[in-house]
């Protein structure tokens, strides 16, 4: 291929930065006129400094160029140049070429061309105020010092400025023209896409549509595989066609009978070996899709195994395609998570074990270790199955009889205000009774109301209490209910309510407002810990046009007037620095310790009395950030280290080696987290070479030696604590 043919398939790649490709086609045309700008000083008798100064900024701009093109250093390039443009390149050529009765302050305008251009964001307006502060300058030591400048221009001739206007001019034009085609290639693309997309989705629709128990799964899948290639720092145009892939991994269902596809119970050896045929039929269908060759990956093999048990081809390992591999942890997970015919959803901690035992033999260990990390960051539990109206169960409507026969799925409440809209009658055709709505607060593992005393222990049922929507409560299990009537009035119909609430922390506050009454719940919950939602339900009464809206900004930490103290679990002195208590998935943060070479960190930490899992525990966090604050300012995670053994590497420029032994101290899960409930005293050692750290630590006949190697030029590196439903306190740091 040549070389003319590799930029122009490089420029217009929109896998690639569309400000890195504006670099490059910026780099090529000022390479160009710099060395046509050589002879044409020649044949003007220019200095020989000016001839030389401008040789050698276009033999070092070419040097640098290829490095950062060769080594994928094109986005640190981008600000290098800058400031090399601006305080080297520019004012080299204006003071050796003329200064103001020159031609360079025509390439003056290059620095500003270049920044807006080619930067973006705060970098893009810091260079643009120093840029125009730097030619103020230029032109006024030009301007009363000309003796600083070469003075070669004679009176009447402008040729130069004339040359230097052309080849500016040249410059713009040509990243005009990249730009205008770049947009028009662009919106055919998203054209393209679009189309494929809706034929994609029309032909899953179809697919779903066969599978009464999978609606939408296979847009879950595409949606949860995206989330993964996105963790693991893929592009975005990989992480589109991963998307796309998955979206059409069981297309080949469509050639399966739909009695066995929708029979409830088991499957026989026979109906089990048919529905096994849908990869290979997967694959058949999408193999014409010749634009797009790899699209029958995913169909051909999501149920391959990474021991090589699976099927159809029995591969192994990395022979396995990755986007296959991918989908495979994702299919699974909804797969879980959604529900059958013979069973409701796993509950998402229960699944992630699931995929924690799968690891290195159903599943890749890289792709389901991303998984898990996903799982755990999903607070609100919304990577799960969800229908067209969720809160009642994917109806229009909900009609109550008797007390609690019918309640709605839960409604999470977070510290984001939740608004529901509804319509509440009586139940038509009676006459008798009269609509008495109410909401129940609850937590659960799977966000549902349960009855049953077996489903009520299994999924960790807990009953806060009853609000009715006429003020009165029922205080279960909630340590504090209080009601203050309001003043407020809506513009509501007569049978229309208005319900806003929130939770912050240990304090939830629900406003039941109608036309003619407003009310006020306070409710103080037993600890921070747990999820709080709400349930429609009540007696005699109907339930239709439920509408829910999230606002977008989270509420003060005084927005809900405390009614009850603080659950805290940390007032007891503070070592070196403040005791924290993280009362789930990385909710609070030590202070940040840089890490230095023979570094010795102890603390207490002790699993709260909600905690019910392993990785209920405290967290050992290596980050850099500019303040050295954790999620401060260009945050990067580098190792995130638990103290059951598992880790979690974080920025691409991180390479970490867990090593964690079980000994003859160990004695079982059970038993260690008993031991993290009662609490015990933690020692951290740090080693550092270099980039390298190595951290160090034991509990409970859990041996952890973990290496952390950073590739990158930053040195300043950090340690705070963190973890899951703990609380941890008398940290003290021993340099």
């Amino acid at each position: 291929m040549k070389a003319t043919d590799r930029l122009n398939k490089y420029i217009y790649d929109e896998s690639i930065n569309s400000r890195d490709r504006a670099f490059i086609v910026f780099s090529v045309t000022v390479l160009f006129a710099l060395f046509i700008a050589i002879p044409c000083g020649i044949i003007m008798h220019e200095p020989l400094m000016a001839t030389v100064s401008t040789l050698v900024g276009a033999v070092l701009f070419s040097a640098y160029v290829g490095y950062a093109v060769k080594f994928n250093r094109i986005k640190h390039a981008r600000v290098v140049i800058s400031i090399i443009l601006v305080f080297v390149f520019l004012p080299a050529m204006f003071f050796t070429n003329g200064g103001v009765s020159g031609g360079t302050p025509v390439w003056l305008l290059l620095g500003t061309i270049y920044i807006a251009m080619i930067l973006e964001g705060r970098m893009m307006y810091v260079m643009l105020i120093l840029n125009m502060l730097s030619m103020i300058t230029y032109f006024s030591i030009g301007y009363f010092f000309p003796d600083l400048v070469t003075e070669y221009t004679r009176g009447g001739n402008y040729f130069d400025t004339i040359v230097a206007l052309i080849i500016v001019s040249w410059i713009v034009f040509s990243l005009i023209v990249f730009q205008i085609r770049i947009s028009r290639r662009e919106e055919q693309d998203k054209s393209l896409r679009r189309l494929f997309e809706q034929t994609a989705t029309a032909l899953v629709n179809a697919i779903d549509a066969k599978d009464k128990y999978t609606h939408g799964h296979s847009s879950r899948v595409a949606d949860y595989s995206r989330k993964i290639a996105e963790e693991l720092g893929k592009s975005p145009r990989e992480c589109d066609d991963i998307y796309y892939v998955a979206l059409l991994h069981d297309v080949g269902k469509i050639g399966i009978p739909e009695k066995i596809i929708n029979k409830e119970g088991k499957l026989t050896d026979e109906e089990y070996s048919v529905i096994k045929q849908h990869s290979a039929l997967g694959a058949q269908i999408l193999q014409g899709i010749r634009e797009i060759p790899f699209i029958s990956i995913g169909a051909h093999f999501h149920h391959e195994r990474y021991d090589g048990r699976g099927y159809p081809d029995g591969l192994k390992g990395t022979d396995i395609p990755e986007y296959a591999r991918i989908i495979s942890v994702a299919d699974a997970y909804d797969a879980m998570t959604s529900r059958r015919s013979y069973r409701a959803p796993i509950p998402q901690q229960e699944v992630r074990e699931e995929i924690i035992k799968g690891i290195g033999t159903q599943f890749d260990p890289v792709f389901a270790r991303t998984m898990v990390h996903l799982i755990d960051i999903d607070t609100e539990y919304d990577m799960k199955e969800r229908e067209e109206i969720r809160e009642l169960d994917g109806k229009d409507s909900l009609t109550v009889g008797e007390y609690r026969d019918a309640v709605s799925d839960g409604i999470l409440l977070n510290p984001f205000m939740t608004t529901i809209y509804m319509t509440v009658r009586p139940n038509k055709n009676d006459l008798v009774h009269v609509a008495v709505p109410s909401l129940i607060l609850f937590d659960s593992l799977d966000g549902h109301y349960h009855e049953d005393e077996r489903n009520r222990k299994n999924l960790l049922y807990f009953e806060y209490g009853n609000i009715w929507f006429d003020g009165r409560t029922q205080c279960i299990g909630a340590r504090r209910m209080e009601t203050n009537e309001l003043d407020t009035r809506e513009e509501l119909g007569p049978s229309e309510y208005r319900i806003d609430a929130v939770r912050k922390k240990d304090h939830v506050l629900i406003r039941i407002i109608s036309s003619d009454r407003a009310c006020e719940v306070i409710v103080a919950l037993p600890d921070n810990s747990r999820y709080a939602y709400v349930g429609l339900t009540g007696e005699h009464c109907q339930f239709s046009h439920v509408k829910v809206r999230k606002a977008e900004d989270e509420i003060s930490d005084d927005f809900i007037p405390r009614i009850a103290e603080e659950i805290s679990y940390i007032n007891v002195p503070a070592g070196d620095i403040p005791n924290i208590q993280v009362d789930d998935y990385r909710t609070y943060a030590s202070l940040g310790v840089e890490v230095v070479d023979g570094m010795k960190l102890t603390f207490h930490t002790m699993s709260l009395p909600t905690a019910r899992l392993v990785w209920h525990t405290a967290y050992i966090n290596i980050y850099t950030s500019d303040d050295g604050t954790v999620y401060g300012p260009n945050y990067k995670d580098y190792m995130l280290m638990r103290l059951d053994g598992e880790c979690w590497e974080g920025d691409e420029d991180c390479e970490v080696i867990n090593n964690a032994i079980r000994n003859d101290d160990f004695d079982g899960w059970d038993a260690w987290k008993e031991f993290n409930h009662k609490g015990f005293d933690c020692e951290v050692t740090f080693e550092r070479h270099d980039r390298k750290i190595i951290v160090r630590t034991e509990n409970f006949g859990i041996i952890l030696k973990n290496t952390a190697t950073i590739k990158n030029d930053n040195d300043r590196i950090f340690v705070a604590l963190t973890g899951d439903q703990c609380a941890i306190t008398n940290i003290r740091i021993a340099k």
